[in-house]
Parts: C-alpha cells; structure tokens; sequence
C-alpha cells in the first residue's frame, strides 16, 4: 500500500511539473488571438531550436494573393497550402495573416525572400479576428487555407513593397503547448492611388526566347529528295500539345515580348513537314510520324510572332564564350560563326514566310557573362548589341539605383544590361503553385522598386530568362507577365531594339569586366579546344569532297549547318554527347568521300614493249563527279614511261575506267601508284597501288631474232668466201680475160638471207581489258601483237 501511494504521489507531482513548465512557456511567450481557439496578444517567438523555425515543421506555401493590387477600402484574400513535415501530427492548429512590413529597396525584397525562419521582430504583428482554423494534420498531409482579411488591418503606409506573412500556431501530438509552427511570406505591391501623373513610366522588355538542343544530324537518305535524319524524336514532344516549345509560343502570343529564336530550331520543324526518319527501337531508321504537329506548330509561330520584334540568334546558338576562350586561335572557327550570324534572318524569314521585324546583329552570350574577349569574337561576326547581366557588367554600390539597360562599351557597340534579379526569378522548380505565385509577386515587387527609386527619371530594363524554359517556368512567367501588363501602371512594354536605342546612363558602368572575372562555373562547362579542331578537320573533309561534285549543295548545306550544331551552346554539360555528335559528323562526311574510290587492282604483266593499262574509278553517291584527275606514277622513271594525267567525269552509280599508254624500257617488276586529284592539285582519296612485271622482250621473240641474227651472219661469211674466190680466179686468167664471168653457172649475184619466219621487233598494243576490275588475284599477262 505504501508503495503506491508511492506512486500515486509521484505521477501528481509531474502532473505538476508540467503543468507549471506549460504555464511558464505561456507566460513567457504571448499567445496568439483570433484564431478560434487561443486567445493572445500576439504569436509567440520560436520555443526551443527543434519547432517553430518556420521551415522544419511545417510548410505554408502561399498560392495566391487577389487582388494583387488592392485597394485601401477594399480586402486581400490570401490562400495557400499548409503541409506537415514533421514526425507528429500537428493538432489544435489555425492560421493567421501579419500585418504587412515595409521593404524599403531591392535588397529587403532579396532578403525577406530568402529567410526561412521566424522573427516576430521582421515578421509583423498577428492580424486579429481574421484567422482559420485547421485541426489535424498528419506527418506528411497537407490542409488549404484562405483569409479574407481587410486592407485596412495590414496596416500599410506609403506606396511600395511590402512584406506579408501568413503563420501556423498549434501543437503536435508530442508537444502539447501552442507554438509558431511555420511561416509563409509573398510580396504585396501596394499602390492604391494608381501612378501619380508626374512619374515616368520604367520602360521594360522581356525576351521570349524559342530555343532548343540538337535535333538534325548530317546524314540525309539516299534518295533523290534527301530525307532527313533525327538524332531522336525530342523535337515532336517538345512542338506537341502540352510540350515545351508548344506552351512557349501558345502563351508567348498574347503577351508584349521580343521573341529569341534560334534559327536551327525553325530549320529542324521544317524538315519535319515532310518524309524524315528517326532511330527506332532497334536502332534502325524509322519513318517520323509529326508531319501535322510540325505544320501546327509552324503556322501557331507565324501567327504568334506577327507585329513583333524577332531577334535572330545565329544559327544553332554558338557558343560565344567556348569560341573566345577556346576556339578563337583554331583556323577558321571565327568562319564559322560568321557564316551563322549571316545565314540566321533569312532561315527565319524563308521558314515563317511572314513580314517580321528581324534583328540578327544580337549576341547573348550564355547567362549574360561577357569579358572582353568575348565581345570581340561577337562583333567580329556583326553583332553590335551584345546582351549582357548585371552580374556581370556590375555598376557597383554607390549608385543607388537601377541604372537604364543600354551601355556604350567601346567600338560602336551596345551592351543590353539585362537585370539579373528579373532574369533569374523564374528558375528552379515552377511546378509548385506557391512558388510559382511569389515568383510572380516578385516580378511586380521588383519593378515596382525599381520604379520608386527614382520615380521621375525615365529608364528601361531588360527581363532575359534562361534559355530554355521548361513549361512550367513558361506557365508562371506568362502568368506574371499578363499581370503585370494588366495592372501595373508603372511599367511600359518596349521592344529590344528599342531598349538598346534608349539613352544610356553617364553613371553606369561601362568597363567590361576582365577575362579573370569570367564566373569559373561558366568556364568549366565550354567547349574544349578539341572540339574546334574537330570542326575544323570536318570542314577540311567537306571542302575538299565538294569541289569535285556536280550538285555541291546536297551535301555543303546537310554538314554546313551540322558543323554550326556542334558549335552550340546546348552543348554545355554534356561533353560526351556532343563528341560523339562531332564524331559521327566527320564520319558521315568521311564515309561519303570513300562512295569515290579506285578500285584495286592485281598485279599484272606486260608482255611487249608498249601496252595500256587500265585504272578503275567508282562513283557510289547519288549525284555525278567531276572536276577529277587519275595519275598513274612509276616507282622507276627509266623502266616504264606512262602517260599523262586524264581527266575523270563519272555518273551517278558508275564506273569509269581510265587508261594509261605505257612504254617499256627495261625488263623487271615495276611499282605503280593511281591517285586522284582535284582540280586544285588537291590529293583525293587514298592511293591504289599495283605491280606491274615488264618482260618487254619474250624469250620467243629472242629465239627468233637470234635465229635472224645468225642467218645473216653466215650470208655474210657466204659473200665474203664467194668474192675472195671471184678475185682469185681473175688473178690467175692474167689481163683480167673472162672467159664466162659468171663462169658456168651465169652472172654471180649475191645470195640474200631467207628471212622466212624471222621477225623484228616492233611495236604492239595490248588492252589488258578496260572493263577489268583487277579483283582477282595473281597477275594479268599482256603479249605483243604478231
């Protein structure tokens, strides 16, 4: 019995231990009011490090805020999204708005974006009798809210930016006391009497830009109408209902912004309009089926774009910074992006087939990092307005405000600043709706500050995204952008061009940061100097292969435009990938020199002192060759003359055979080498060699001449023996008396050889067979003619 009176003593004096530990945190911390439960003065400060930290336990996300502009008389109705990311159900909970807190420059705005945890100091009062009530919340669930709650009690002063808070007051399961279990903030703009008439409006241009990766490669069909070929099938997810590309130009139409378009991506839908091909499962080439979605697409664009400034970027968006840091020094690589800068307006005007306002003497460079090398490689290639960040063309601390977009930096260009903190408000992850909607209140939150720095002064400034936007960072810029150009009366729309134009700052910053400023991020992802030398052994290969075709642009515009993909900024992180673009570029190339080629040849023998001999030439491509020569060389000058060079005109699917007049000179084996050459004096291909075995003279023919030879010999010796006797036999008749001088037997005439069956040597020809191949082996044997 004692021992549980024991007990019982013991569970009631930590009954009171918590209770007094309970009444104690109340009574140090205020508790909150208007909530449906607790009745406070005000939200307590976090407990203890583990709760209350505004991100730890709790996540309130704020989805919307309507009116985004509100009135003083009128209300603000907050919604959102509260979800438990503890271990223990949050239980007796609600929610209440604070009271707006003002932020007074860009900064603050940057900072109460930032900040995750609670500080009833930064954070505002509670707004009383406006609150909700949420009960449970499982670990993991979420709850939605929605406040209705007067303008009046967010106690807003002067125009401006404020910022407003939404918090969760409740327990948990494991720790039964009222706390500050989460935070959400979002941005107010707060203007209520509209734009006083005396300022100016802040001028503003947002680039759209229509970018994507590497689609076509360099191989065509083989049929007359060169059916394209796709890396993949990328590009129709991204044109379809629903895609990237699709979203981009749907929402892009109805609103005030200068489209970025790379050229290489309106080329590539174009090739889709008709027959192309794309790897199937297996690797092998199947028909594309995104005829229809390429034509929709297409015809939505030039719809879309119609009235509205394009800026050309050139063509499949070279990697401005990797061209200056890596591939300037590499012949021919500043070629390159100079033929896609002039080649970029007139792709977008023959694709889109519309009267647009066209601008291709734009660079942007990736995130807007420039140096100065970077800027001379664009101006090389034309451009004058080069679109920079201001994190990079940075104006410094001392200048209190957002200066103008337009820079002069030197040699009649203008560098378009455009604001880093507009440019970035849209990155990340966009598929939340809270986030989606602070970055939108951001975007009139920043502008709205920039405007009020100096309300009377007259600036322009330039909203440049990422790239490539995914739909859901489309979806929440077009969704801000609509909002801002419907009711925000301190913002005017304007063109690039017309930014670029605008009068530039004196105050601003107009010194190009040095190549040791270049961010070492950026510089770790560009293209290597491999890549260049790559290219430029392509564009070796393709000059040389072009010269001896007869229809040049089947192939010069297939690998032109490739050899400008593998220059593209798309390439950056994915280094592997865009080696093995180049290589299968240079092999595709390669591979189509070899489609002419000399066949091999065996090793032959020429029986006889002149002969001809015959070279074959193939053309496998699909078009007709010329402007080749085929030159057969001997290993010794003195043994075997050939003939000169002839010239070689091949059809489509054909062969030619080339014959050489050759002259023996000496017995014995002879190396020769075929080569052809280009016009130029260029070697084509590699060479072909053969031996020839030169018996010039046949041991036939020397039985003959030897027989001759010894039948003249002994008519001569006959001669000499019947003269000497005709003179012996005058000596001895005395005066010279002939009593028959041709003595019995009549008038002595001198005997001529028989040459019966001899025979001279003398000259033959011999065609060892123009149509031979020389495919087969041992030796071909040519005997002279009879």
């Amino acid at each position: 019995m004692s021992c549980t009176r024991a007990n019982r003593r013991l569970r009631g004096l930590r009954r009171h231990r918590r209770l007094a530990s309970l009444i104690a945190t109340v009574a140090a911390v205020p508790l909150l009011t208007g909530m449906g439960h607790s009745t406070a003065q005000e939200a307590p400060q976090q407990r203890t490090g583990e709760v209350g930290t505004g991100d730890r336990t709790a996540t309130v996300s704020i989805t919307d805020v309507d009116p985004v502009l509100p009135t003083a008389d009128g209300d603000v109705t907050i919604s959102g999204t509260i979800t438990n990311e503890g271990d223990s159900a949050i239980v007796d909970s609600s929610v209440a708005a604070r009271q707006g807190v003002p932020l007074g420059n860009r900064s603050a705005v940057d900072d109460a974006m930032s900040r995750t945890g609670f500080d009833s100091a930064v954070d505002g009062l509670i707004v009383r009798d406006h609150g909700q009530d949420i009960g449970e919340i499982a670990p993991g669930m979420s709850s939605t809210f929605s406040l209705e709650v007067p303008v009046s009690e967010l106690a807003l002063g002067e125009d401006g930016v404020y910022q407003l808070g939404v918090t969760l007051i409740g327990q948990t399961e494991t720790a039964r006391w009222d706390d500050n279990l989460g935070i959400g903030r979002t941005l107010l703009s707060w203007q209520p009497d509209g734009q006083d008439g005396s300022a100016a409006q802040t001028g503003l241009t947002v680039m759209w830009p229509l970018i994507s990766g590497t689609h076509l490669t360099a191989q065509t069909g083989s049929d007359a109408v060169q059916t394209p070929v796709f890396r993949d099938d990328t590009l129709l997810d991204e044109i379809s209902p629903g895609g990237r590309l699709y979203e981009m130009v749907s929402l892009g139409a109805d609103l005030p912004v200068t489209w970025v378009i790379d050229p290489d991506l309106l080329a590539s839908v174009d090739a889709m309009l008709e027959q192309y091909q794309v790897p199937g499962d297996n690797g092998e080439l199947v028909n594309g089926t995104g005829q229809d979605e390429a034509r929709a697409f297409l015809s939505e664009l030039q719809e879309a774009v119609t009235g509205d400034e394009v800026v050309a970027l050139p063509f499949a968006d070279p990697d401005l910074a990797s061209l200056a840091h890596r591939g300037v020094d590499v012949q021919g690589a500043l070629g390159q992006l100079r033929t896609a800068t002039d080649t970029a307006a007139i792709t977008i005007e023959t694709v889109l087939n519309t009267e647009i306002r066209v601008n291709n003497r734009v660079a942007w460079p990736v995130n807007g990092a420039i140096d100065p090398d970077i800027v001379s490689v664009a101006t090389s290639a034309g451009a004058n307005q080069v679109i920079a960040r201001s994190d990079s063309l940075r104006n410094g601390d001392s200048l209190p405000y957002t200066t103008t977009a337009a820079r002069p930096i030197g040699g009649g260009t203008t560098a378009v600043v455009a604001d880093a903190r507009l440019s970035t408000l849209f990155e990340g992850d966009m598929s939340s709706t809270g986030r989606a909607s602070l970055a939108g209140q951001a975007l009139l939150a920043q502008t709205l500050a920039i405007h009020q720095q100096e309300p009377t002064l007259e600036r322009s400034i330039v909203m440049a995204p990422q790239r490539m936007p995914t739909a859901d960072q489309a979806e929440a810029m077009a969704s801000a952008l609509t909002t801002l150009r419907d009711e925000a009366g301190w913002v005017r729309f304007m063109d690039l061009s017309e930014a670029a134009a605008a009068e530039p700052d004196p105050a601003a910053n107009q010194r190009v940061p040095s190549a040791d400023a270049y961010p070492q991020e950026l510089r770790d992802q560009e293209l290597p100097t491999s890549a260049f030398q790559s290219m430029r052994e392509t564009k070796r290969t393709l000059d040389d292969f072009t010269v001896i075709l007869s229809e040049p642009d089947r192939v010069t515009v297939p690998f032109g435009n490739a050899i400008h993909r593998e220059m593209s900024t798309s390439w950056r992180g994915t280094h592997q990938s865009a080696a093995d673009f180049r290589s299968r570029v240079l092999g595709e190339i390669t591979g189509l020199t070899e489609q002419v080629h000399l066949i091999p040849k065996a090793d032959i023998t020429l029986s006889g002192r002149s002969a001809t001999i015959p070279v074959t030439v193939q053309n496998n491509l699909v078009q007709d060759v010329q402007g080749l020569e085929l030159r057969l060389q001997s290993s010794r000058r003195l043994g075997l003359e050939i003939s000169e060079a002839q010239a070689v005109l091949i059809g489509s699917g054909h062969s030619q055979s080339v014959k050489f007049s050759t002259t023996a000179n000496a017995n014995g084996p002879v190396s020769l080498t075929a080569q052809l050459y280009t016009a130029d004096g260029q070697r084509y291909g590699e060479p072909m060699q053969f031996q020839v075995d030169v018996t010039s003279i046949t041991p036939q023919v020397m039985m003959v001449i030897a027989g001759g030879l010894l039948l003249v010999v002994l008519a001569g010796i006959r001669m000499y023996t019947q003269r000497k006797r005709a003179a012996a036999r005058q000596d001895d008749d005395g005066d010279g008396e002939d009593d028959g001088g041709a003595g019995q037997d009549g008038e002595s005439t001198a005997e001529r050889p028989d040459t019966t069956g001899s025979a001279s040597p003398g000259e033959t020809t011999a065609d060892i067979g123009a149509g031979s191949s020389g495919g087969s082996a041992g030796s071909e044997k040519v005997d002279p003619g009879t």
